[in-house]
């Protein structure tokens, strides 16, 4: 089938926009942001560079979207980790998808896309910082649970952005790989936590 034939059955079936975000998040973690545009992912994706100005306007509507897919796949993959191992798990989850997803990480907390014009984005951040902001709650309730899980939040954002940046060498690290290095720095932490009252 020629490109010309795919591009225009895709976009009959309403599966341009979710083409377009594939192609963008591609060119995202192997080029990097400066090489993303909407005329790129167009032509990553197969279809002519007018065909995603009807979903994204600009690159910032571009840059959005992917922000705010971001935030969704980072709260499902923070409730997996707290499921498996409980708080120590919801951060290793944590600094895992930021190793796992670099760019698209960046893009979601460097402030490169105003959460103020995207409603969108907003409510999937929102969403996603509301549940690190309550992540102690269980555990100690009251205003002291939301500074705890802030201040925890800050520990596990602190380590994935070390890391991200190559901050903390090898030596530091004595040799282990980036899961058991998280899990020992961690695990190396205890926040006083009491039971909820019955």
């Amino acid at each position: 089938m020629s490109t010309s034939k795919t591009a225009k059955h895709t976009y009959h079936h309403g599966r341009l926009q979710a083409s377009l975000l594939r192609a963008a998040e591609e060119m995202l973690e192997k080029r990097g942001l400066v090489a993303l545009s909407v005329r790129a992912a167009a032509r990553r994706a197969g279809v002519s560079h007018n065909a995603p100005y009807r979903h994204f306007p600009d690159r910032e509507s571009l840059l959005a979207a992917l922000a705010a897919d971001g935030f969704a796949r980072f709260a499902r993959a923070l409730e997996e980790g707290q499921a498996r191992g409980g708080l120590r798990g919801r951060g290793e989850a944590y600094v895992r998808f930021a190793l796992e997803n670099p760019q698209r990480f960046r893009l979601m907390f460097d402030g490169e896309v105003p959460m103020a014009r995207h409603p969108a984005l907003r409510e999937a951040a929102t969403r996603a910082f509301a549940a690190l902001a309550g992540a102690l709650a269980e555990y100690l309730p009251g205003v002291p649970s939301r500074d705890a899980s802030i201040a925890a939040w800050a520990l596990v954002h602190g380590l994935a952005s070390l890391l991200l940046n190559e901050r903390i060498a090898l030596a530091m690290r004595a040799e282990r790989s980036d899961e058991e290095f998280v899990r020992a720095v961690l695990g190396s932490v205890r926040f006083a936590a009491a039971q909820p009252a019955a």
